[in-house]
């Protein structure tokens, strides 16, 4: 075991100054209640909303790619799921070819729901980048990229 020395205030102060994790997870909550309150008059959280643009494409995607795009494991892939599903906005289909296989497809309601939030996303993201100042929002997703 450790000696408890190590777990001085000093230590406190410099894993709260200098933790990526910590500092990481402050931005992603306060983005997410964000997008969240600019969301809400079109009927989505800032996780429905991606959710919903990550199954907006040619082909309907399986689970598993979803999920690995997503970074979030298929149980609350499927979790979060449910609500879409109960709104008509997203249906789990079996595969073509293999039946085992789940596709999810984003319903016309679904197209119209993020069609609807697709402005509101673009408002909130634009301030958000103004926000930044002198910062580089690209070099910023760069490293957030590097970092998933």
């Amino acid at each position: 075991m450790p000696p408890l020395d190590d777990l001085s205030f000093t230590t406190t102060l410099t894993v709260r100054d200098s933790c990526l994790c910590l500092h990481v997870q402050r931005a992603a909550r306060a983005l997410a209640r964000r997008f969240d309150e600019a969301l809400r008059p079109a009927g989505l959280t800032s996780g429905q909303f991606s959710l919903l643009m990550a199954l907006n494409r040619p082909q309907p995607a399986g689970i598993a790619q979803v999920a690995a795009l997503l970074a979030m494991d298929r149980t609350t892939l499927t979790a979060n799921l449910k609500p879409l599903q109960r709104l008509g906005f997203v249906h789990v289909l079996a595969g073509e070819k293999d039946k085992r296989r789940r596709v999810l497809v984003l319903t016309p309601a679904g197209r119209s729901a993020l069609a609807a939030a697709v402005p509101i996303w673009r408002q909130t993201h634009q301030a958000i980048e103004g926000a930044l100042g002198d910062s580089n929002p690209d070099r910023l997703r760069a490293d957030l990229m590097a970092l998933s």
